[in-house]
């Protein structure tokens, strides 16, 4: 590059017969040597230029590869956990309505235990109040019975005397034997 670059300059100071001469025009002069030098990138630069866009251009394909793929397998992943999302959702609310009927099994389980043991309280407690009931007639009936021993044996103290008393022990006397002679 240095060696095109001195010929160029050597060029413009060596005056050619005739017509050529050192141009002092600094604009003109200038057009011309950007456009010897942008000739001379393009001439050299155009392979490395084409190389490092070809490279640039299968990194870009390659990118867009990449995300096509990425991206379909992210659908795939997408649809698969939407089926598994509806596969959970039914198992729930299979859950939710096998507990249900669960929680109303029990409850009428309950219902059903409670009511048996209502039942048996409430004849346990008829019972004991029959017994409690027949307890308190039999005493009573003692009661009115002592009574009336106790008032019988009063009448019968003060009503027997000697006279009836030996009659008495005659007649149950003889009444003995006789059952006595029957044997």
């Amino acid at each position: 590059m240095k060696n095109v670059t001195y010929s160029f300059v050597f060029l413009a100071h060596r005056p050619f017969a005739g017509s050529f001469g050192l141009n002092t025009d600094i604009l003109a002069t200038n057009l011309i040597n950007l456009t010897v030098v942008v000739g001379v990138l393009i001439f050299f630069g155009k392979g490395v230029l084409k190389d490092l866009l070809d490279n640039r251009k299968q990194r870009i394909l390659s990118t867009i590869r990449n995300s096509e793929e990425l991206r379909r397998g992210t659908l795939e992943q997408l649809e698969k956990a939407r089926i598994r999302l509806q596969k959970v959702e039914l198992e729930a609310d299979e859950y939710r309505m096998n507990g249900y009927s669960e929680i109303e099994r029990e409850k009428a389980n309950l219902i059903n235990a409670t009511s048996i043991s209502l039942e048996q309280l409430e004849k346990s407690k008829n019972e004991t109040l029959y017994f409690e009931k027949q307890r308190a007639m039999n005493q009573v009936r003692q009661r009115v019975f002592q009574q009336a021993v106790q008032g019988a044996l009063g009448t019968l103290n003060s009503c027997l005397n000697t006279e009836l008393h030996f009659r008495t022990i005659r007649a149950n006397i003889g009444i003995l034997g006789a059952i006595e002679w029957k044997r």
